[in-house]
């Protein structure tokens, strides 16, 4: 028998394939890069029964031979041989994950029909009969026309049995290569494929599992899901304004409450008004939308919880890549509706690099849920309380439409991009779909805490810093008598400057104004408005009434609308343009991201204002 000198473990990603190689190697490893790549290289000995050593790699996650990503190019250069002055591994062991196993089928008949030695572990077989499927290793074995051997990485289960398969693959390889099967190599067959041979290794499953199938067969279908996938979002931003209202109600009486109370328990003077018409008015004026992003992230934290969001980027796939990206685009996008700063961060995942440059670019058109404040704010304030049929209320729509203009917005820029600056063919998209599975109260209310302390701590930092500040430019120096104060003051005098520039789109000066401090934070542009309007109060009254009615009386509805339209636009964040320069290495992109966006948003806001006046809104 010849002495076997090298294996190699090979799969998808999430197959088991390290805990597999740890269980065979135990403390033999060793790790190092492969030559002029930064990809690790893991290798340890193997031991077989007969005494023998074997060199062991465990290889990158791949999900075919034709690499889109530098792991898969080391996994396919190895299995190959085309490593310089290394040859091929003399037997390939493929991991599948028992319970994803038709997908974990389709890369696995590319590396059989190579006709090389191979042999399968068939691991996490406990994981699959816990959730109610029970495979036949034998039936695979016969399908698949090389040694099926079922393994329990982490609790060494199939180790030996496995060692034993890798010492006769050889043998049986030397004696009869024709013994190995050769599937079909086109994509389509082998899909085919994988999913009468899953089918035929099933034992049996539990109605779970069968009714998690039939989940998919309904979510991930091409017209069915994205219906889904829209009333989903319908019902989202319809509970966005529905069920946050009285919570909203509440924060906004209990503001009111102490701005009074601060009020009444102080005498007038400039320390009474910075408390009440800086500090209240305009941090409290955010402070009120906390119910919005509270219910905005549970629905996100529990599709993501669910399982359902992966397969949302399964659906956004054919969409985006009709622009040219991919679905490997849609989770950083998808971020970004939080924020744009981790958004931009997740596109490290992206290996085209011209679809990571075009995914940074459009991020910020994402709807972060900074601007939630502002459109929360406008839309109660302009947009009447009344249902347009049975369940549906109309300052909802108003909220959904904005949120897929941003999103209609990206795809169009994002197509233009990749026909002129960042032009090159879509790259391809294959991910991990985790299970079914129902949210964890506890885990949801981890993270809705921590996205509400979040929002809090931006209200108690940035947008307090920024409203004290805008409160001192817009109090100094003070006005003559019956002047302005606004006019009067530093900040008046640049909201002047910056109206001649806007007016033309619709905007007056204490939106001008509002304009300038959003670009620390978003949400800003509320608590900018609020310190203004208790600044500019002719008496008391005026001062106390709520940002919305104070809204209501001094804009029109389509300088709200051009308001609103600026905002689906505007890279209203420094802290978005900063980590764009540190992912891009540069201001150029920056720079150009700057400019296109403010572009877009003077045009959009310019568009809306007239064709709202117009049309005699």
């Amino acid at each position: 028998m010849t002495r076997l000198r090298s294996a190699a473990l090979v799969g998808n990603p999430n197959a088991g394939k390290s805990a597999l190689f740890n269980a065979l190697t135990g403390a033999r490893q060793k790790i190092a890069n492969y030559p002029g790549v930064t990809v690790e290289r893991k290798s340890g000995r193997l031991i077989l029964p007969s005494g023998e050593p074997v060199e062991l790699t465990d290889l990158p996650g791949s999900y075919g031979l034709h690499p889109t990503s530098p792991d898969e190019e080391v996994t396919a250069k190895v299995i190959l041989g085309q490593f310089p002055g290394e040859s091929a591994p003399e037997v390939l062991v493929i991991v599948l994950d028992a319970s994803n196993l038709e997908q974990h089928l389709v890369f696995a008949q590319e590396v059989i029909a190579l006709g090389r030695p191979t042999v399968v572990a068939l691991n996490m077989v406990d994981l699959a009969e816990r959730d109610g499927l029970v495979l036949d290793p034998k039936a695979l074995q016969e399908a698949l026309g090389v040694p099926v051997v079922p393994t329990v990485a982490v609790r060494r289960r199939g180790l030996d049995e496995l060692a034993a398969a890798i010492a006769v693959a050889e043998v049986r390889a030397a004696i009869d290569p024709a013994d190995h099967h050769q599937p079909h190599t086109n994509l389509t067959e082998r899909r085919l494929t994988a999913h009468a041979v899953a089918e035929a290794a099933i034992i049996s499953e539990t109605r779970r599992h069968r009714m998690h199938a039939k989940l998919d067969r309904v979510l991930l279908h091409p017209w069915i899901g994205p219906v889904i996938l829209f009333a989903l979002l319908f019902v989202v931003f319809q509970a966005v304004f529905a069920g946050a209202t009285p919570f909203a109600d509440a924060l906004d009486g209990g503001v009111g409450w102490l701005h009074d109370g601060v009020k009444g328990a102080m005498a007038p003077s400039l320390a009474r008004d910075l408390l009440t018409d800086g500090i209240i008015a305009g941090v409290g004026s955010v402070v009120v939308f906390l119910p919005q992003i509270v219910i905005l992230f549970f629905f996100i934290l529990a599709m993501e919880a669910s399982g359902y969001m992966a397969r949302a980027a399964f659906l956004m796939d054919r969409m985006m890549a009709g622009v040219g990206l991919s679905g490997r685009s849609f989770i950083p996008l998808l971020s970004s509706f939080a924020c744009a700063i981790p958004g931009i961060m997740a596109t490290r995942s992206i290996t085209d690099p011209r679809d990571r440059l075009t995914t940074i670019l459009i991020a910020p058109m994402m709807t972060c849920s900074a601007r939630l404040p502002v459109y929360a704010v406008i839309i109660a304030a302009f947009i009447p309380n009344r249902s347009v049929a049975l369940g549906i209320g109309l300052q909802g729509l108003v909220l959904l439409a904005l949120y897929v203009a941003g999103i209609v917005g990206a795809m169009v820029v994002a197509l233009i991009l990749r026909r002129s600056i960042t032009k090159g063919a879509a790259s391809g998209f294959i991910m991990e779909l985790p299970k079914y599975q129902m949210p964890r109260l506890k885990d949801l209310a981890i993270g809705l805490f921590q996205r509400a302390w979040i929002f809090l701590r931006r209200a108690g930092t940035i947008i307090f810093t920024v409203t004290v500040v805008l409160w001192l430019l817009l109090n100094f120096p003070r006005a003559a008598d019956g002047r302005d104060q606004i006019d009067a003051s530093i900040a008046g005098h640049i909201a002047n400057g910056l109206a001649v520039v806007v007016e033309p789109i619709g905007f007056n000066r204490d939106m001008s104004l509002a304009l300038i401090p959003a670009m620390a934070a978003r949400e800003v542009a509320v608590s900018s408005l609020a310190t203004t309007y208790a600044v500019g109060a002719a008496d008391d009254d005026e001062s106390n009434r709520a940002l919305g009615a104070q809204l209501a009386r001094r804009w029109t509805l389509p300088m709200a609308l051009a308001f609103l339209a600026w905002f689906v636009f505007a890279p209203q964040c420094m802290s978005t343009i900063a980590v764009t320069r540190r992912e891009t290495n540069g201001w150029k992109w920056p720079l150009f991201m700057l400019g296109y966006l403010f572009a877009l948003a003077y045009v959009a806001a310019g568009v809306t204002f007239w064709a709202a006046t117009a049309a005699g809104l």
